[in-house]
């Protein structure tokens, strides 16, 4: 090597302009009431699907029993596909011989 020659230079990575992340509109999950599973089927569903501790899944579960619905997850509409299939995949509620399969769930634009 010659000693005369400069060393490499080493050029720094110019930053990108920054741009806003384009961000997913949200979707509600929506569990649907119905007269074929018991509060305890909801609040174990509730916690196996979405992790909610039990306070928060025995209140959601008298709302979707007193209002006929509940929204129990706003998230992105790939996410809320999923966790509605997983709902509807859950399974019947042993605890009811009327109990034939799962609970409804649908998903829905989130408002504002």
């Amino acid at each position: 090597m010659a000693e005369n020659q400069p060393a490499a230079t080493v050029e720094k990575a110019k930053p990108k302009p920054h741009r806003p992340t384009d961000v997913l509109p949200p979707y509600n999950v929506v569990l649907l009431n119905d007269d074929y599973h018991t509060y305890e089927y909801v609040i174990e569903m509730l916690g196996k699907i979405f992790g909610h501790n039990r306070d928060k899944a025995n209140t959601m579960a008298e709302e979707v029993d007193s209002k006929g619905r509940v929204i129990v997850l706003t998230t992105h509409k790939e996410r809320a596909e999923l966790k509605r299939d997983q709902v509807v995949g859950f399974g019947p509620d042993f605890r009811m011989e009327t109990s034939k399969g799962s609970m409804s769930a649908i998903i829905e634009p989130a408002e504002g």
